[in-house]
C-alpha cells in the first residue's frame, strides 16, 4: 500500500499579504527574510480580496480587515493569520481551526499602552479635567466648582491579572493605592509578587473598591459579566473602567447606573459595537470619559505590536513554530524550543504505528492514547496534537493537517484520543502513542531528552533505539542467520545510505524486528525487493519529509 500527502509547504518563495497600515519596522523584518515576497496593501473591504488571496501563504493586519469563514476557505494557501495586536474578532477563529489556519496575536506589546491610558483617563475623571478643558475653553474659571480628589488612598479592583492588570497593579501601587484582583485563573503567587490583595469572589471585589478596571478577553463567560447586578454591588459613587473588550460591561446597565448617581463616573474606550452609536446617552454625560479605542494607538505599541507578530509569523512559515498561536494550545516561546523533540517522536510514534496496523490489515484507526512523561507536563495537549497529525497526515490527502486542526479531524473521523502521564522518574523524557484498531493495536514511543534527537526506544514488543531521519524502515523476519546481510545489499544496491541499524528480536529463531534509519526515501521497487528476500515477512517505510512539518508517507506490506 502506498500513500502521501503535501503539508502544503510552498515550493519556493512564501508570500505574505501586509494590510491595514502595518508599522514599517515589523514590515521590515518579513521583507528581510529571502524567502518571501511581501505585498503591502491598504485595507480593503474583504470581498475585494477574494480574486487574489488564494495566492497568499500569511496575512499580516490588524482589526480592520475582517475574515469571514468565506473568506478564509477563500484563502487556499493561507498557512497563517497574524493580527498586530490583542483582539482576533474579526476572524472566524472557528473556521480558520478547521482549515489548520495558525491565528497568532500579538498580546503583550500595546502592555505599557494601555496601561498608560488607563491612568490618564482615570486622572481625568477624578480631577474633572474634561469639565475644566470646556470651561476654559468657554471662556469661564471654574476653579471652585472643579474640586477633584486623588487617587492615593482610593482603593483599585482590577478583574484579570494578567498582563496589562498586572503592568496597572504596579504603577498603581507607585500612586499608594491599595489594591484588590479578581483573576480565578492565576495562581496565588502572582498576587504576591505584585503587591495584591486576592478577592475569592467578583463580588467580594467590588464591595469593596471605588474604582474597578476589567482586563479581561471577551469570552462567553465574561461577556456581560459587568451588570446590573454587579453594579449595584459597587459602593455609591464608584468608577467603572473598560479598556479590555467590548460587551464586558453592560453599557445599557451602566447608563442607567450613571443616571441614577450610583456610579459615580466611567471611563470607556471599547464598545460592544463600534464606532458608538451618536445617540448613545453614554455621549452626553458629564462624568463619563469615552475614548475612539485608543488603548494601543501609540507609536510604541504600534511598533511592538507589529514587530512581535511579525517575528511570530516569520518562524511560524519557516519551521512550524506555532508559539504564538491563539487556536493552538499554547506553550511560552522557550518551552515551544524545548518541546521540538516530543512533538517529534509523537509525530513519528503515530505515524509509525499507524502504518505498521495498516500492515496488518487495520486501516481504521479507532483509539489513539499518548502516554506523557512528566518533563512535557502541562504540553499535554499540544503533544497529543502532533500525534494526531502524524497519525492522519499520510492518509487524509490533505494538505492543511497541522497541529492547529490535527485533534478536531481525528475526532470528525471517530478516532478516540486520549493522554495519560507517566508517572515514573524513569519516564520523565518519554513518549509513547498506543494506536488501536480493528481489533488490532500497537504502541510505538521513545525518548526525546533536551538537545539531543528525539530516539525510538520502542516498536510493538520490540525494544529498539534509533533516531529516524527522512525515512525509516521497519522489517520484520525470521531470526536466522544472513537477513541483514541481503537486505544491506538491496539497500546499498538502491544508493540508499543507512544511518542506524537496530536489530531487535525476542527469543532466539523466533521472531525478529529491524527499524532501520536511512537518508533518502524507500520506493515502491525497494519495498518489494526487500519482500522477495527469504525470511523477510513485512517491510514498512515511513518517509518523514525533508523538514518539520513535511507529513510522513509510507509504502508498507
Amino acid at each position: 500500500m502506498t500513500a502521501s500527502t503535501s503539508s502544503g509547504t510552498t515550493t519556493g518563495k512564501l508570500r505574505v499579504l501586509v494590510t491595514d497600515e502595518i508599522d514599517p519596522q515589523g514590515v521590515e523584518l518579513l521583507r528581510a527574510e529571502p524567502s518571501f515576497i511581501i505585498d503591502e496593501r491598504p485595507t480593503r473591504p474583504w470581498r475585494d480580496l477574494l480574486p487574489e488571496i488564494g495566492q497568499y501563504d500569511a496575512v499580516v493586519g490588524r482589526s480592520a480587515t475582517q475574515m469571514p469563514a468565506e473568506f478564509l476557505r477563500a484563502a487556499k494557501r493561507l498557512r497563517v493569520i497574524g493580527r498586530a495586536g490583542v483582539g482576533t474578532d474579526n476572524i472566524d477563529l472557528r473556521e480558520a481551526t478547521a482549515l489548520g489556519i495558525a491565528v497568532i496575536n500579538a498580546p503583550s506589546g500595546n502592555t505599557v499602552s494601555v496601561a498608560e491610558l488607563f491612568f490618564g483617563v482615570t486622572l481625568s475623571l477624578v480631577r474633572n479635567l474634561p469639565r475644566a478643558f470646556s470651561s476654559m475653553r468657554a471662556g469661564r474659571w471654574d476653579r471652585s466648582d472643579l474640586i477633584g480628589t486623588e487617587l492615593q488612598g482610593r482603593t483599585l479592583g482590577i478583574v484579570g491579572l494578567g498582563r496589562i492588570g498586572g503592568e496597572i497593579s504596579m504603577r498603581a501601587n507607585a500612586f499608594r493605592m491599595r489594591v484588590v484582583a479578581y483573576d480565578p485563573y492565576v495562581q496565588r503567587e502572582r498576587f504576591d509578587v505584585l503587591r495584591v490583595e486576592c478577592a475569592r469572589t467578583l463580588g467580594e471585589l467590588l464591595q469593596q473598591v471605588s474604582i474597578v478596571t476589567v482586563h479581561t478577553p471577551l469570552t462567553d463567560e465574561t461577556r456581560g459579566i459587568i451588570g446590573a447586578r454587579e453594579l449595584a454591588q459597587l459602593p455609591r459613587g464608584a468608577i467603572v473602567v473598560n479598556m479590555a473588550r467590548g460587551g464586558i460591561v453592560n453599557e445599557a446597565d451602566l447608563s442607567a447606573a450613571l443616571a441614577s448617581g450610583h456610579i459615580g463616573g466611567a471611563a470607556l474606550d471599547v464598545y460592544s459595537k463600534e464606532p458608538l452609536a451618536a445617540d448613545s446617552p453614554l455621549r452626553t454625560m458629564d462624568n463619563v470619559v469615552l475614548t475612539p479605542h485608543l488603548g494601543a494607538s501609540t507609536a510604541e505599541g504600534q511598533r511592538n505590536v507589529a514587530v512581535d507578530v511579525c517575528i511570530d509569523v516569520r518562524e511560524a512559515l519557516l519551521s512550524g513554530a506555532f508559539s504564538g498561536a491563539v487556536n493552538l494550545a499554547g506553550v511560552e516561546r522557550e518551552r515551544w524550543q524545548e518541546l521540538q523533540g516530543a512533538l517529534v517522536l509523537a509525530r513519528q510514534s503515530a505515524a509509525i504505528a499507524r502504518a505498521l496496523l495498516c500492515d496488518r490489515g487495520a486501516p481504521s484507526v479507532e483509539q489513539v492514547t499518548v502516554h506523557v512523561g512528566k518533563e512535557f507536563s502541562g504540553a499535554d495537549g499540544l503533544v497529543t496534537s502532533a500525534a494526531a497529525e502524524g497519525m492522519l497526515a499520510a492518509i487524509t490527502g490533505d494538505d492543511r493537517i497541522n497541529l492547529i486542526n490535527a485533534r478536531a479531524r481525528a475526532t470528525e473521523r471517530g478516532v478516540a484520543l486520549a493522554t495519560v502521564p507517566l508517572p515514573s522518574p524513569d519516564d520523565a523524557h518519554a513518549v509513547r502513542v498506543s494506536m488501536r484498531g480493528n481489533g488490532e493495536s500497537i504502541t510505538v514511543g521513545g525518548v526525546a531528552v533536551p538537545n539531543a534527537a528525539p530516539r525510538l526506544t520502542r516498536i510493538g514488543d520490540f525494544k529498539v533505539d534509533v533516531a529516524p531521519r527522512r525515512t525509516l524502515l521497519v522489517l520484520t523476519n525470521a531470526d536466522v542467520p544472513g537477513v541483514i546481510g541481503r537486505v544491506g545489499t538491496v539497500l546499498g544496491d538502491a544508493g540508499l545510505n543507512i544511518a542506524e541499524y537496530h536489530q531487535a528480536r525476542m527469543t532466539q529463531g523466533g521472531n525478529a524486528l529491524a527499524a532501520i534509519s536511512l537518508d533518502a526515501n524507500v520506493t515502491e521497487a525497494v519495498r518489494d525487493k526487500l519482500m522477495s528476500l527469504r525470511d523477510v515477512r513485512s517491510a514498512t517505510a515511513i518517509n518523514f519529509g525533508d523538514a518539520p512539518g513535511d507529513p510522513p508517507s509510507e509504502t508498507s506490506a
